[in-house]
């Protein structure tokens, strides 16, 4: 009799999959308040790499951290009419604290555009004090309908930055600074994701922005997923909060302002994107343990190498785990890491140690042989190098192989159901996004005819990426 695979085929049931690899690799389990999520240690792990590696870009674009209230004051809200609309229906209100009614409630952060311009408006007197450019990492609360772990949560963690600036010109380039040296490195570079940068459609738009940059992500599935957003917010919330600077001539101005964010939703685009019917496969420049060696019987010469050849490997700067759990079976900690996804496991056996040899499993490549210990060292370092440009060009294959040309909306829908696909802004135009709206599909960006992020939405040449989406 057949033995029944660890994980739900992705070609059976890719929700179902999803779910399986989430719980089964140990990324997160769903909390006691519906759509909210408990983040288990490895799932946390990787957040935390997420975390390191970005906040090392955004302190790179000039931003500093800093940390505002998860409590805001509902009046607050209602101060920017685009934002408050938008966010209406996602918000958590608190009413009632220390046994009494509030006397005006408060909303539990859904973001962070009204209380970080109430303090910019008393921060902010000169163009001396501009530009400001300031980024938290934190929690936020939007009540979601369809919670899915990772990808939509009632609760989720983030980095917002919120910044102010002198000009428009000054404003617009750093959104797109933002969008481009820290969003866009980061996910091709580290996350080995394959993403199209674009611009978002008016209907898609950030909810008082007046433009928001985004790169959108195909998943194993063909569907989109929308990985980190940018935007510009001109003046909109200046004016409503009256955030102002004394400018070089002496008048009063208004300031410039962008918001940008990315969210835990990554960790789900990374099980999504390169997961396949054995689990996760992390690429190597996140994974927070990048080398596993695991002893395959407890013999002690074998336990004795196995320790011998993980610090030989630290040393040289590689992201090293030594399995020794000789009293749990080498087959199921076999799998184990295969789930999470581990990009070089490393086994060693009596045999091996006899040979002075190690089997060397590669996760993302999917071969198997046997290694020199002694070379290990000089080999892994181009092995991870490798993994990791394979799991772009893979990425980038899926993406070209299930993205079609089309010319209608019917043909748009018809190519949403397995892919993406590509349509003249000029031929599809509102209406036609409106259309796609009614079948579940979306566009998710305007590309310029080059491939690059246009201008304006209305540039000759845009093109739009139509898709089914998460």
């Amino acid at each position: 009799m057949a033995k029944a695979p660890v994980l739900t085929p992705q070609a059976d049931n890719f929700p179902r999959w999803y779910q399986d690899l989430v719980s089964k690799a140990e990324l997160a389990d769903n909390g006691p308040v519906r759509g909210t999520m408990v983040i288990r240690p490895y799932g946390y792990g990787l957040w935390e790499r997420m975390q390191q590696e970005l906040d090392a870009r955004i302190k790179a674009a000039g931003a500093q951290n800093a940390y505002f209230p998860l409590f805001i004051p509902q009046s607050y809200l209602t101060k920017e009419a685009e934002h408050v609309e938008g966010f209406a229906p996602e918000l958590a209100v608190v009413t009632h604290g220390g046994g009494k009614e509030l006397e005006e409630p408060v909303v539990v952060r859904p973001t962070s555009e009204t209380i970080v311009n109430d303090y910019f408006s008393k921060w902010v007197q000169s163009y001396r004090d501009l530009p400001l450019l300031i980024n938290q990492w934190a929690n936020v609360v939007r009540w979601e309908l369809r919670p899915r772990v990772f990808l939509r949560t009632t609760e989720f963690l983030w980095q917002e930055g919120h910044t102010a600036h002198a000009t428009y010109e000054d404003a617009k380039h750093y959104a797109a600074r933002i969008h481009r040296e820290v969003y866009a490195d980061f996910l091709e570079n580290v996350l080995a994701m394959d993403v199209v940068p674009g611009r978002k459609t008016v209907r898609e738009r950030f909810a008082g922005a007046i433009n928001t940059l985004t790169l959108e992500g195909m998943m194993g599935d063909g569907k989109a997923l929308q990985m980190t957003t940018s935007h510009e917010l001109g003046q909109n919330f200046a004016r409503a909060f009256e955030t102002r600077y004394l400018s070089k001539d002496g008048r009063e101005e208004y300031v410039w302002q962008t918001s940008w964010g990315s969210t835990t939703r990554m960790v789900g685009a990374l099980v999504m994107m390169h997961g396949d019917d054995d689990g996760l496969r992390i690429p190597p420049r996140l994974a927070p343990v990048q080398v596993v060696v695991v002893a395959v019987k407890g013999d002690d010469a074998v336990l004795a190498t196995v320790r011998e050849i993980g610090d030989r490997l630290k040393t040289t700067g590689v992201r090293v785990h030594v399995d020794d759990r000789v009293d749990t079976p080498f087959g199921r900690r076999a799998v184990d890491w295969e789930l999470k996804g581990v990009p070089v496991r490393i086994e060693v056996g009596p045999r091996d140690v006899e040979n002075g040899t190690a089997v060397l499993v590669r996760r993302v490549a999917g071969s198997k042989e046997p290694t020199p210990i002694g070379a290990l060292s000089e080999v892994l370092p181009k092995v991870l190098e490798d993994d990791q440009a394979l799991l772009l060009a893979q990425s980038r294959k899926r993406r070209n192989d299930l993205t079609v040309e089309v010319t209608t909306v019917k043909e748009a829908t018809e190519a949403a159901s397995t892919g993406w696909a590509r349509i003249a802004w000029e031929t599809l135009g509102v209406e036609g996004e409106a259309k796609l709206a009614e079948q579940g599909v979306s566009v998710r960006c305007l590309v310029a005819a080059d491939g690059s992020v246009p201008e304006s939405d209305d540039q000759p040449g845009n093109v739009a990426i139509v898709a089914r989406a998460y």
